[in-house]
Order: structure tokens, then C-alpha cells, then sequence
């Protein structure tokens, strides 16, 4: 799904079924895009829970995932690397580069992979994924050019919302309602 053809629900659901893969962004999507330091001047690193959770499962279910930052963030590789086998590219890489590496790596297609970002510095990878998507506050730009605009804020929640949106389809999220009533 191109970001120009955003929308119609029947592309989202037709897109859930072929992902294998998810890339985030991590500022503004893993973290809520504030950067607080020490005094000394090093980062403080901050992630939602509930996205680790997401991301953990993911992974234990066959998700590949990798996370990109267009800047150097290796405060974030221990809390990251806890949650699995994630793919981190947190050292200022090219973020299309990263996101070739990332597919060459794992065997994937473009169409095999969700990307949720939130700004246009990521724009390149969306244009190329299979199903873009942007958290609530990402900004206005992309918002009209995803295929799917999450419910939650960047570093609130988005990144469990596509994990289970993407696994619920899939039948492989054990943690459904659907799942739970049979």
C-alpha cells in the first residue's frame, strides 16, 4: 500500500495478512519524542511498558521487528535488546539504508512490512512499506498519507495497538476477545 492511497479499510485488512515484519521509528513512536538528559548530558531513556510487552510477543510468535533511529541512541539497546531478537539500528545509520539492511537480513518484501512513523524524516520507508502507519500525534503530513493513523500517541501505546492489530487478523494474538470467546 502506497501512502498516496491511503485508507479504504478493505487495503488495511488485505495488508495484515502478508506482515511479517514491523519497523518502528523510535522517536516519537517507541519514546513520546521528548529527549530528557542528566546533568552530565547523557540521554535518560524512556519506553512504554505495555509496547515492550507487544514487541516481546511479536517476536516469540515469528515477527521480525527492528527499530531505526536517525540519530546515535544506544541508551535504548539494553531495554531494547531485553525484549527479544529485535533489529536495532540506533547509531545515526541511514534510515532507508537501515530499513534494506533490515529486509535483506530477514529475506522480506516491502509488502511483508508494517512501519510506524511519525514524521517526515521516515517518509522514504513508508512510501516503500507494505502498510504505513502513524500514531494519532504524528504530524499532519503523514497523517494524510498512511494507510492507518493509530489510536494512541507515539510512546503511549501505538506500537501495542498495530502488534495486536496485525496478529489479531493473523489469528496468532492468543490475547483476543475473539481468541477468548471461541
Amino acid at each position: 500500500m502506497q501512502p498516496y492511497q491511503a485508507d479504504p479499510s478493505s487495503q488495511i485488512t488485505a495488508a495484515l495478512g502478508g506482515i511479517k515484519a514491523l519497523v518502528c521509528s523510535l522517536d516519537g513512536v517507541l519514546n513520546s519524542g521528548t529527549l530528557t538528559f542528566d546533568a552530565e548530558g547523557r540521554e535518560m531513556p524512556s519506553l512504554f511498558a505495555r509496547d515492550l510487552v507487544a514487541i516481546r510477543e511479536a517476536l516469540q510468535l515469528g515477527m521480525k521487528v527492528a527499530v531505526i533511529a536517525g540519530r546515535q541512541a544506544s541508551a535504548y539497546r539494553p531495554m531494547l535488546e531485553a525484549a527479544g531478537a529485535v533489529d536495532l539500528f540506533l547509531d545515526g545509520e541511514d534510515r532507508l539504508e537501515a530499513y534494506e539492511l533490515f529486509k535483506s537480513r530477514h529475506g522480506l518484501q516491502d509488502d511483508e512490512c508494517a512501519c510506524i512513523a511519525d514524521d517526515i524524516d521516515d517518509l522514504e520507508i513508508m512510501k516503500l512499506a507494505g502498510l504505513p502507519i502513524t500514531p494519532i500525534n504524528g504530524v499532519e503530513y503523514l497523517r494524510a498519507r498512511v494507510g492507518y493513523v493509530s489510536v494512541y500517541e507515539g510512546g503511549k501505546g501505538c506500537v501495542r495497538e498495530v502488534v495486536e492489530m496485525i496478529l489479531e487478523h493473523q489469528g496468532r494474538w492468543a490475547y483476543s476477545e475473539k481468541q477468548a470467546q471461541g
